[in-house]
């Protein structure tokens, strides 16, 4: 049983169940679905700020604090007891592409060579960490949620600004991972 849970899960498995997150979380209150959402939630109760983006019942939300937490954990109990102790399969066309860039180590999610606190101190390892992290925070802020609200959520309820925000972040993705990502690469 345990192999079974260290294994990747197949798309046709793994997606129904996130899918259906969405209708348990209608039923069981007319809850929506983001993680995002949470760092609002967190700011409203910690920081006694006269922002009138922080003044809401954030209490109503606490359940979204919990969802949250149980991922964060359940993503610690994976990482330390269910990760598969070999090499993360990567296609060898990427591995041939990537090993150009001085990218060889699969020992983890994300290779050594690009995260890691001596790559912060670099110009290559700034942009991606730093300047991603902001990138990614104004696009969520931006888009009024982030991909996973979005994407599982938004579309799921047929909102046409989740479907508009789901297109970009996708053409996003696809973008940097093609064109600009190699050529932070290249540094």
């Amino acid at each position: 049983m345990l192999d079974l849970i260290k294994e990747p899960w197949p798309w046709y498995i793994a997606g129904p169940l996130i899918g259906l997150t969405v209708p348990v979380l209608l039923i069981l209150g007319n809850k929506s679905f983001g993680i995002s959402s949470s760092l609002r939630h967190i700011c409203a109760a910690c920081i006694p700020a006269d922002l009138e983006f922080f003044k809401y019942d954030w209490k109503k939300e606490a359940w979204n604090l919990f969802f949250v937490l149980g991922i964060f954990f359940g993503g610690m109990i994976a990482a330390y007891f269910l990760m598969n102790p070999g090499e993360i399969t990567v296609n060898p066309d990427l591995k041939t592409e990537l090993a150009s860039y001085g990218i060889t180590d699969y020992s983890n999610l994300i290779p050594v060579q690009l995260m890691n606190f001596k790559s912060l101190l670099t110009l290559k390892g700034f942009i991606t960490m730093v300047g991603g992290g902001f990138l990614v925070g104004f696009g969520t802020r931006y888009a009024g949620g982030c991909t996973s609200g979005h994407a599982i959520m938004g579309l799921s309820n047929l909102q046409w600004p989740s479907l508009v925000a789901t297109v970009c972040f996708m053409a996003g993705g696809f973008f940097m991972a093609n064109v600009v990502f190699p050529l932070i690469l290249s540094l």
